[in-house]
């Protein structure tokens, strides 16, 4: 899922779009597999007992818990997008509402990374990019491959200051 084109500047290209590392889905994932081993079992328990209420009451149940523990995590995952294009990075995130926030590669003035053993483990880490405004810092927690995210950060922002100092000298 990269920037929509209604959204890109003019001149302005995508250079790579990530997101957080799959990691965060294996809280959901569990969750997903207790629920349904747990409902399955509850229904086979009760079996052809009763009038059949009861085994619906455990699959609403069970639907529920699957959609606030699993739909609703993974949503929240695939649709939270990092994109680095030729002039910014585009943080953006929400199911129902939207928000976004922007750095212009002019503004930055240090790209950092922070890997622990699991994320050296799992091949990922936070990017930590700082601006030259008042706010904090942008972290970008859990992306994957975060070593060539941070080249190609970095060497963007390098070829955007200089050509700035190219246009100033002239």
């Amino acid at each position: 899922m990269s920037l929509p084109r209604k959204l890109m500047i003019d001149g302005e290209q995508t250079v790579e779009t990530t997101r957080t590392h799959v990691k965060r889905l294996f809280l959901p994932f569990v969750v997903l597999l207790v629920v349904c081993v747990a409902a399955g079992f509850l229904i086979a328990q009760i079996g052809d007992k009763g009038d059949g209420k009861a085994g619906w009451v455990i699959v609403a149940i069970a639907a529920v818990l699957v959609v606030w523990g699993s739909l609703i995590p993974f949503l929240s995952w695939y649709l939270w997008t990092y994109t680095l294009t030729n002039k910014r990075i585009v943080e953006q995130k929400g199911i129902l509402t939207r928000t976004g926030r922007v750095i212009p590669l002019s503004r930055i003035n240090d790209v950092a990374y922070e890997k622990n053993l699991n994320d050296r483990i799992l091949g990922c880490g936070t990017l930590i990019i700082h601006d030259a405004s008042e706010q904090a810092g942008l972290e970008l927690d859990d992306i994957p491959r975060v070593e060539a995210f941070h080249r190609t950060v970095t060497n963007l922002v390098f070829e955007r200051h200089e050509s700035q100092r190219n246009d100033e000298s002239v």
